[in-house]
């Protein structure tokens, strides 16, 4: 009987020992899943909690060598010749001071001294723990594309208070400028510039081209676009400005390996522009190419320049294609021009000084044939034309100004500008494919219709022949 208890009593105690295990083994699973989960969110917490502590900076671009892309295009590159070897390296240091140029140098060399800068892993084969380290850089560290600097927080401290710009009210006046634009990408903004409207602020002068654009034309850019090349007050016509630093400077190349290169016999016209001018008198050839150097001469003791024609060795060349589109028997003659340099002034002299042709309204190059100007009659049937009154703003004037009147406005008007697609050259810059695609690159064209007194001249003159 004894026996018989004592071997029960060893099978209960055995099966008690096996729940035992089993109950234990799955409170240890539940705790250890438990633990992985506590030990999971605490890393995120802590990894948040570590970023929250710094400032990213902008990932690293390397710096667009405008000098080089507008090679490639002009198809001036020396063959043999590696592009990339004359691109400088950018620091850590220099990178620092290019995003945050309002931090004083002491300070971002303190940082670097006291090892605060830092640098995440851009390994997109890491762990998303991996991806969220930060490793510490020297400010001699060359930076590759993608690396992401990390400034302490509370350098922020550090950064001048910027007040918010004045958000303009005018609705009329940027509908205005705003309705100019003939073409926008992500790299230029193209412009139909107003007769009598300067390009550039000065002495005396409120509103221009570049200020408005700036004050109108930001949209979502930091800054407003940046003038590249110049058209003068009283003509009109296509006007670019860059979107930003990079285009702007892309697109001052371009301009000028077109003035350096526009002699030679095998030059590229990767850019073109076409302009219209009605002159005084008729040129002796239907079409032709003008060579003559442009030197500046100044008059009324400082007072006032001009551009003339000389043989000054000092003096620029300056190249302009010519053609007649028509000359009417009242002596006077629609041109097209086509600069091959953009010099000052370069079209109103050689009209005037080389083919003996001034422009319509070019009282500065053209004085003496203005002195016997006579007005062509006003056909009856274009006389409501006269009529209508459009308010401009800026002190534009949209009257008048037509060879009908005593005192014409200037005949000289950029009708079309051909570029290269420069946006999708900036976009491929760096790429593997880029010299293969430079090849192909696209063209831009813009037209930019005639002004309304030019467009008015025109019909007069249609309706003389």
């Amino acid at each position: 009987m004894m026996a018989e208890v004592l071997q029960l009593r060893r099978r209960l105690l055995s099966v008690s020992r096996q729940n035992a295990v089993a109950i234990r083994s799955s409170l240890q699973s539940t705790l250890n899943r438990h633990c992985s989960s506590t030990s999971s969110t605490e890393q995120e917490n802590q990894c948040a909690k570590e970023r929250s502590r710094w400032l990213e900076l902008p990932p690293f671009a390397p710096q667009v060598d405008t000098a080089v892309i507008a090679r490639k295009i002009s198809g001036q590159c020396i063959a043999g010749k590696n592009e990339e070897e004359d691109s400088p390296t950018t620091t850590a240091v220099k990178w620092v001071r290019r995003c945050c140029p309002d931090l004083p140098l002491s300070l971002v060399q303190k940082l670097f001294r006291l090892r605060q800068v830092k640098k995440t892993l851009t390994d997109s084969n890491a762990s998303s723990e991996q991806q969220s380290r930060l490793k510490r850089v020297s400010a001699k560290d060359a930076l590759s594309p993608g690396d992401v600097l990390c400034l302490p927080v509370n350098v922020q401290h550090s950064l001048p208070i910027v007040k918010k710009p004045r958000v303009c009210k005018d609705t009329d006046e940027m509908s205005f400028v705003r309705s100019l634009e003939l073409y926008k990408d992500d790299a230029i903004i193209v412009m139909n510039k107003p007769p009598g409207l300067p390009v550039q602020g000065g002495v005396g002068i409120e509103h221009s081209m570049d200020s408005l654009a700036s004050k109108y034309l930001k949209y979502d850019y930091p800054d407003g676009p940046r003038l590249v090349h110049r058209l003068d007050r009283d003509s009109s016509g296509v006007l670019v400005l860059g979107r930003d630093q990079a285009s702007a400077t892309l697109l001052h190349s371009i301009f000028r390996e077109k003035t350096s290169n526009a002699l030679s016999d095998d030059t590229f016209r990767v850019l073109q522009r076409k302009y219209i001018a009605l002159v005084i008198g008729v040129p002796r050839r239907t079409k032709g190419l003008i060579t003559v150097p442009l030197a500046k001469v100044v008059l009324d003791d400082g007072k006032s320049e001009r551009m003339t024609v000389s043989d000054d060795p000092s003096a620029q060349h300056a190249v302009t294609e010519y053609n007649v589109i028509e000359s009417f028997s009242n002596g006077l003659t629609w041109l097209e021009l086509s600069p091959l340099t953009g010099r000052k002034h370069q079209l109103r002299v050689h009209c005037a000084e080389v083919l003996r042709t001034p422009i319509v309204g070019d009282a500065k190059y053209g004085w003496r044939a203005h002195k016997r100007w006579k007005p062509v009659p006003l056909p009856s049937y274009l006389d409501f034309r006269t009529n209508h009154n459009q308010q401009l703003p800026f002190g534009l004037n949209s009257e008048g100004g037509t060879i009908s009147d005593r005192r014409p406005f200037l005949h000289l008007h950029c009708k079309q500008m051909i570029l290269p697609d420069i946006s999708s050259a900036l976009k491929m810059f760096g790429s593997s494919d880029f010299d293969q695609y430079m090849s192909s690159l696209k063209k831009l064209s813009t037209v930019a219709p005639l002004p309304s007194h030019m467009q008015m001249s025109w019909d007069i003159l249609k309706s003389l022949s």
